[in-house]
C-alpha cells in the first residue's frame, strides 16, 4: 500500500485555544469532514476503563467528537462490548454502570451509551472474511450494524499484544465475548512453580475459575483456561507466564483480522490519545504510572499506519522517572527504544501491524503532519 497521512496535534494549550478546540482542528484538518454523516448511524467505539483506572480517555473529548458528528447530521453513540475476563464490564448492567461512574453517560457525552454485544455478550454478528486466522469474526452487533465507525483510542500498554491502540480497540474491543474467546482461545498461560508464591491473586480474579492453589503454589485446568491473559497481568511474582508455544503474534493476527471485519465496507476514522500511556491495559481496575510523557493526539483513516505512527512516537520519547520501565532500566533514559517489547518481551506489536497491512486494511508507511 502507499503512504497514509496521520495528522498530529501536542499538548501545548494558550486562553484562545483549549485541547478540546485542539482536538476538533485535528479531526477536521485530518478529513473527518469528508464522511457522509447525514442520517448515518455511527459507532464511536471507546474503552470505558474498568473503575478503579484512571487512565483511560476523558469523556470530555468523546462529547466534543460527538457533538461535532451530530453536527453533520449523523445519529453518534458510544459502545464498547463486554469482556471475557471477570470485572465491571462482564455484562451489559454493570458495563453501563461503570461507563458511567468514569463519566460516559447520555448527559455527559452528548449520545447514548450502548453495549454492542448486548446483556451477555450474545449479540453478534458473524462477518465472513475467510481470514487466514478467523474465517468469520463474532462483532458485537451493535458495532456491526452501524454505518460509519469513529475509533477514539488510548494508546498505551498491553501484556499480550504489546499495545494497544486503534487496531485493538476495533479488533478485540468489538468482539463479542465468544469472539473474544476465539482470540484468546490458543494463548494458553502457566504457572513458574518456582516463582509461585500461593498468594491467590489469580484464582481470585479467573472468571473460568481455572485457577487452584494448593500446597501455596497455583496451578491452572487448561481444560476450563480461555487463555485471557488476566493472570499474567495481575501477578507481581512473574510466576503467570505466556505458555511455551503459545505466541502474541498468533492474537495480534486475529486481531487484525477481527478489525478488518469490523471496518468492512463501512467509512471509518481514527483518533489515537497518546496521554497518560500505562504500561498495561485499561481493561485492569487499576494503572501504573505512565511510562513517557503525555505526547499529543493523532488522527487518520489509516487505523495500522495511526498505530505505527504513534509507536514510533513513543519510541523516541524518553521514559519518565517513577515508571516501571524506569524501575526496570535505572539510569537510562531509552530514546529510540522500544518500549513496549522491554515491558512486554514475548509480546510482538509490529505482528498486528504486519498483518494488518497484508491483508489491506492500512499502511506502515505514513506521513506525519502536525496541525
Amino acid at each position: 500500500m502507499g503512504t497514509s497521512k496521520v495528522f498530529f496535534t501536542n499538548l501545548r494549550t494558550n486562553p484562545s485555544s483549549n485541547m478540546l478546540d485542539k482536538l476538533e482542528r485535528l479531526v477536521k484538518r485530518a478529513g473527518i469532514e469528508q464522511i457522509s454523516f447525514k442520517d448515518q448511524f455511527v459507532a464511536i467505539k471507546i474503552h470505558f476503563g474498568e473503575p478503579g483506572n484512571l487512565a483511560f480517555i476523558r469523556p470530555n473529548y468523546a462529547a466534543r467528537v460527538a457533538t461535532l458528528l451530530r453536527g453533520l447530521g449523523a445519529k453518534p453513540f458510544l459502545t464498547d462490548s463486554n469482556t471475557l475476563y471477570s470485572g465491571r464490564r462482564a455484562n451489559a448492567v454493570d458495563h453501563l454502570r461503570a461507563a458511567s461512574e468514569n463519566g460516559f453517560n447520555a448527559l455527559s457525552a452528548g449520545c447514548d451509551v450502548m453495549i454492542a454485544d448486548g446483556l451477555k455478550g450474545t449479540s453478534y454478528r458473524e462477518i465472513v472474511i475467510d481470514g487466514e486466522y478467523c474465517r468469520a469474526p463474532k462483532i458485537g452487533a451493535a458495532v456491526a450494524d452501524a454505518d460509519v465507525i469513529v475509533s477514539m483510542n488510548h494508546f498505551k500498554g498491553h501484556e499480550q499484544a504489546g499495545f494497544g491502540g486503534a487496531l485493538k480497540n476495533l479488533g478485540m474491543g468489538c468482539a463479542s465475548v465468544g469472539g473474544k474467546l476465539e482470540m484468546h482461545s490458543s494463548s494458553l498461560p502457566v504457572i513458574d512453580r518456582q516463582r509461585c508464591t500461593g498468594c491467590g491473586i489469580c484464582a481470585r480474579y479467573c472468571s473460568r475459575g481455572a485457577i487452584r492453589v494448593t500446597g501455596r503454589v497455583a496451578a491452572i485446568d487448561e481444560a476450563a483456561c480461555v487463555g485471557c491473559g488476566q493472570c499474567v497481568a495481575l501477578c507481581q511474582h512473574e510466576a503467570a507466564v505466556m505458555g511455551e508455544g503459545d505466541t502474541s503474534e498468533r492474537l495480534n493476527y486475529k486481531i487484525a483480522e477481527y478489525a478488518k471485519a469490523v471496518l468492512l465496507d463501512k467509512p471509518h476514522f481514527h483518533v489515537n490519545f497518546i496521554m497518560n500511556v500505562s504500561p498495561e491495559c485499561d481493561c485492569w481496575h487499576h494503572n501504573d504510572a505512565a511510562i513517557v510523557p503525555d505526547l499529543g493526539i493523532a488522527a487518520s483513516f489509516d487505523p495500522v499506519a495511526i498505530d505505527q505512527a504513534c509507536a514510533d512516537l513513543v519510541t523516541r520519547a524518553p521514559a519518565l522517572a517513577g515508571s516501571l520501565l524506569a524501575d526496570k532500566f535505572p539510569r537510562e533514559e531509552l530514546r529510540g527504544e522500544d518500549k513496549f517489547r522491554l515491558l512486554h518481551p514475548d509480546a510482538t506489536w509490529q505482528a498486528a501491524l504486519a498483518h494488518g497491512e497484508k491483508i489491506g486494511i492500512g499502511s506502515r508507511t505514513y506521513e506525519l503532519v502536525t496541525v
